[in-house]
């Protein structure tokens, strides 16, 4: 990895993630870092317990528990110091929780079902959204070019990185429309800045992206939603149901070693969620960084109201949807068919919240 991997949260320093990362090694290398038992589980000189976790873009509405956790205090309520560490697509934080060099990723629950095609075992131990939060969105240019799913076969569509969620989406759509995976070009822009510039400058078509970024891609008329798995009306209708996404999952042998960890954060998440079900989108991003915003602060609550509802508010993976993601990815990825789902996901950790 070559990004610039950025202190979220308390624990681990920025300079010490970052060296961490870049050189390959695990988060047992740092002094600061959470140290291994000979059993793999988490422990510290001040008995609290230290996870690592990171994030596939954590100014993206979508994963904004995750920050705001820890503006709540939530994090040291349950008795757990978490470092967040900040990359733009889930993919990343994938390649590096296999790499053991995060305790925990927060991505999308899709994840955990293509991982284990791969051999590898993780599950999604809380589950936050249950519906992707997400928007293809078309070049205003191509308005009237692009008119059915057909009409995706030959573009070039930004997504944060290759093997994103992102990426699964858009392949889901081009195949829907009739057309093969490889009718379209994937390619990826990250979010945000990098990708309106992209859009600016004609590199891309489309782009499947979620807050803020689409509301920014409309408010400067680059572009408008072709596909909306946004809200739970549109998800149903692009996907036949609802879709798990916003997720903190492990590897599955880590949770078996360390439940205690696994609880403390589950305890933190719950918590977060239901604060978010009770209070207002402005009351949310007062608590969130300034720099968020993307410089529109109005903007950025305009487009909390219209994602809010995508969030679960018992971090419970909600019956029916695994099967519902496994037919979706089936329709590209044929060896998803065969992933015991049972082993993708767990209720039992949101089960024990009080």
């Amino acid at each position: 990895m070559n990004k610039t991997m950025k202190r979220l949260s308390t624990g681990v320093s920025g300079i010490a993630i970052a060296a961490m990362l870049l050189s390959g090694c695990s988060s047992s290398t740092t002094t600061s870092a959470p140290s291994k038992t000979k059993d793999n589980s988490t422990a510290s000189t001040s008995g609290t317990p230290r996870v690592s976790i990171m994030v596939g873009g954590l100014e993206k509405i979508i994963y904004m528990p995750y920050m705001l956790a820890e503006k709540l205090g939530y994090y040291k309520d349950a008795g757990v110091t978490v470092t967040l560490v900040e990359e733009s697509a889930g993919q990343d934080a994938e390649l590096a929780l296999l790499a053991g060099q995060v305790d925990g990723a927060g991505g999308f629950y899709d994840h955990t079902l293509d991982l284990q095609t791969k051999g590898k075992k993780v599950e999604a131990v809380v589950t936050m959204a249950d519906v992707p939060g997400e928007q293809l969105m078309v070049a205003n240019r191509l308005k009237d070019k692009v008119k059915t799913l057909a009409d995706l076969k030959g573009l070039t569509i930004g997504v944060t990185g290759l093997g994103s969620s992102t990426n699964m989406l858009a392949s889901y759509n081009v195949v829907k429309g009739g057309n093969k995976e490889s009718d379209y070009k994937p390619l990826p822009v990250g979010a945000g800045q990098t990708l309106i510039a992209a859009m600016q400058n004609n590199r891309i078509d489309a782009a499947v992206t979620s807050e803020p970024t689409a509301s920014l891609l409309k408010n400067k008329n680059l572009a408008y939603t072709f596909v909306d798995m946004n809200s739970k009306d549109g998800t149903v209708a692009a996907l036949g149901g609802k879709y798990a996404s916003t997720s903190l999952y492990m590897s599955n042998d880590f949770v078996k070693k360390n439940p205690e960890v696994v609880q403390k954060l589950a305890n933190a998440y719950v918590k977060t969620l239901k604060w978010m079900s009770t209070h207002t989108p402005e009351e949310i991003a007062d608590k969130m960084p300034e720099e968020y915003y993307a410089g529109d602060k109005a903007l950025y609550i305009q487009a909390l109201k219209g994602q809010l509802p995508m969030f679960t508010t018992d971090g419970k993976m909600p019956a029916g949807v695994p099967d519902n993601v496994q037919k979706i990815l089936s329709a590209f990825k044929p060896a998803v068919k065969n992933v015991d789902l049972s082993q993708t996901y767990t209720n039992e950790f949101v089960d024990k919240v009080k």
